[in-house]
Order: structure tokens, then sequence, then C-alpha cells
């Protein structure tokens, strides 16, 4: 009789520490799981393609000669498709995901024209200079947080220079995902540079007419170089920026640039998939736009670079010709309405920025105290955020090293252990 009463108190008591069907959370109607890997590069453990079928996802804009396409491994994980529709999404999860003792799980939000693979896990995956020093580590910030004890997760995008608000809901997406998977009701955030976006539109309801409002489900907010306050680098430093992407001069960055002409060699090229500003049947980059805002009253604007003035404020220069930033801008920037929204007070945040304007490989940021292309201020502004439990400036750190940065990694498991 007392080894069975032994035995019923046990049941009992596991009844009440393990979610029931009836009382775990499930994944949501409007989420198809596709596709489950299992044989995934740099560490991971497992990569899942979800879509998402509301109504309202679209088949955004990719550039002609293909430099904005999946590449490496995320082209399987997308189906054999270079240029997936927006709907969809991968989930990539890092061993441990599921048995790691932090009870509190960790989603990581990549920046623009990357993905989780090099952003996270491989900095070194695309060669020299890709992760913004001379050499590139072969793990980064999933392995440190993996191994510290975390149940790491990160999502990957289908568009590299996404609509933020359609990928903001794809961040209320990959949680509510996890919230299924591990049994959990709350999920930590950490976005990096264009990441940041996403991740604090989600919680902050920022999203599409049709899109789905914060669920409260997220306990801490981490931002590493987020443009909390925006950025103007293209349109400051217009003339450096477009060499690395127009194709007459040799470019081939996966970027916008602040001009629809440019002077090549002799060659006055008309190119209008480049632009910030939607232009000539194409919007291949809605997510930067999303990101602008001025600092020309704040820093001045680099008058050392050709054309400078026609670059920031528009019209015809002796070498290019462009809308400005202010038409960029009116087309579509979310860094107002970011900020009027706010950050929910229950969602603690902390703010990390870079200190070091030497990004290997592009002009760097220098009319302020920068990261190479994100100012110090703008990572650290605190606008709209009423819970700022902690900030830090990682001095020795640029903008492309705050995935792996030792420093960096450090930083982010402090705060992740901190009690909220």
């Amino acid at each position: 009789m007392r080894r069975l009463w032994t035995v019923v108190v046990a049941a009992l008591i596991g009844a009440l520490l393990v979610p029931t069907a009836a009382h775990a959370a499930t994944i949501p109607s409007y989420l198809t799981m596709e596709q489950r890997y299992t044989s995934v590069a740099n560490g991971w453990d497992t990569v899942e393609r979800y879509l998402d079928t509301t109504p309202g996802f679209t088949q955004e804009d990719y550039p002609p000669d293909g430099r904005g396409d999946q590449d490496g491994q995320r082209v399987t994980f997308f189906g054999g498709v270079k240029q997936p529709f927006s709907g969809r999404f991968l989930l990539y999860a890092a061993p441990g995901a599921t048995t790691n003792p932090e009870p509190v799980p960790v989603l990581l939000v990549h920046g623009a024209n990357d993905n989780p693979d090099r952003a996270w896990a491989n900095p070194g995956e695309s060669g020299g200079f890709g992760c913004g020093a001379l050499s590139c580590p072969g793990t980064g910030m999933m392995q440190y947080l993996s191994n510290a004890g975390y149940r790491v997760f990160a999502i990957g995008f289908a568009h590299k220079e996404g609509d933020n608000l359609m990928q903001a809901q794809q961040v209320g997406d990959a949680i509510a995902v996890i919230k299924a998977k591990l049994g959990v009701s709350t999920v930590d955030l950490v976005g990096w540079s264009k990441g940041e976006m996403s991740a604090r539109m989600y919680v902050s309801s920022v999203g599409p007419s049709w899109g789905r409002p914060y669920a409260g489900d997220v306990r801490k907010l981490i931002t590493l170089g987020g443009p909390n306050a925006g950025y103007d680098y293209p349109f400051a430093h217009g003339w450096a920026h477009d060499l690395s992407i127009w194709p007459e001069c040799g470019g081939s960055i996966n970027s916008p640039a602040p001009h629809t002409y440019m002077t090549c060699y002799g060659l006055y090229a008309y190119h209008p998939e480049f632009s910030f500003v939607p232009t000539g049947g194409y919007d291949c980059y809605p997510g930067q736009r999303q990101m602008l805002a001025r600092f020309d009253q704040t820093y001045g604007i680099d008058q050392t670079q050709q054309d400078w003035y026609t670059t920031y404020y528009g019209g015809q220069g002796f070498y290019t010709k462009g809308p400005g930033i202010q038409a960029a801008i009116d087309a579509g920037s979310l860094i107002a309405r970011i900020q009027q929204a706010g950050v929910p007070a229950s969602v603690s945040t902390y703010l990390l920025a870079g200190g070091s304007p030497s990004v290997v490989g592009i002009f760097n940021e220098d009319r302020g105290p920068s990261d190479g292309v994100v100012f110090e201020s703008s990572a650290l502004a605190t606008a709209g955020i009423p819970t700022v439990v902690g900030t830090a400036l990682v001095a020795g750190a640029n903008h492309l090293e705050l995935g792996w940065y030792p420093a960096v990694e450090s930083q982010v498991a402090h705060w992740l252990a901190e009690e909220s």
C-alpha cells in the first residue's frame, strides 16, 4: 500500500511539472512544416522549413543578376529554390536545443544579406573578409551559447534584404514553433543589425495590416549593432558604396544603392533594380529602406565623396543621379513608427554597440563613433524602449564581428543569465 501511494504521488507531481496535451502550446494552424533536414553543415543539429499560409505574404523582387539568391546549403533547405516565396522561413536548431538545461530558449535573428550559418555558426563560411576581419573563425554565437547550456535556435529568412514587416511576423512564427516544441511560454530574442528590426517590430506589434499582434512571449530582447535610431551610411558615402555594387565598376555586393544612374569607365549605366526607392518595376531592397534615418544635422555628410550633395539630397550630379535619402525615407522608413509604437515594458531590453570602425573591405563610417556601419548613438538609442536593463559598448568589435567576437558572446551570455 505504501509503495502504491508513493507511485501515485510521483505521478501527480509529474503531471503538474510536465505540460499535458491539453495545456501544452501547439503549432498554429496557419503554419505548415514542409520539410525537416538532419544532415546540416556548420554544427547545427536540424533545420526545418515552414510555410506561413496567412494571406498577405508575397513573392518579393530579387536582383535579376542573381546576387540576392539563396546560396550554399540554404538552397537545399528551401527546396532547391534560389528565390523563395517570402512566406517561407527556416528554423535552425543547435545541439542541445531540446535538452540543454537553461529553461528559456534563445532565438537568434540574423541581419541583411546574411544567413544563420555565416551569421551565427561559421563566420568564415563565405571566405576572407566575410566576417569583417582578415581571418574568420569557424564557430560563432551558436556554439558559444549552446556550450553554455542554452537551448539555441535561429531563423533563416527567404529574402536576404526582405520586408521587415513580413519578417517580423515570421519571428513570431518561429517563437510559436519553439514554444510548442519545448512546452515553454517565453523566449529570449537576439537580433543583429537588420535582424534587430524584425525582432523589435515583433514585440512592438509593428506589422502589416493583415498581421498578428505580439503574443506576449518574449522575456528579453538583446540587440547587437541594431539601427534603433536608423542609419544613413549608403547616402553619406554613396560613391564609395556604389563602387562595390555597380557591375560596370566591378561590383557584385547584394546591397541597395543611393543612385539609379552611375558612370563607370565612361559608361553611364542605369540600374533601377538596385534603388532604395521602388523604381522601374523593381523593389529588391525594402528591408534596407525601412531602416533609414537622416544624420546630416548630427554628423554632417562625407564631402570627400564624388557627387556628395546630390547623392544625399537627390538630383543629377557630375557622374551619378539618385532620388536622395528623404525620398527613400518617405517611401517606407519604419524607424519613427517603431519608436512611437514602443517595446512593451514587460520586455527587458539590452543594447550592444560595436566601437571599431574597421570593417575589412568597405569604406567605413567615419563621421562619428560607429562600428563601421551603424553609429554607436543609434545602436544604443533608447527612444521607445521603457525597460532598458543593460547597455554595452564593445570597443574592439566592428559591425560584421558582432556575431562571433568573444567579448560580445560573453556579454550576451551574461545578459541571458541575469534575473529578469
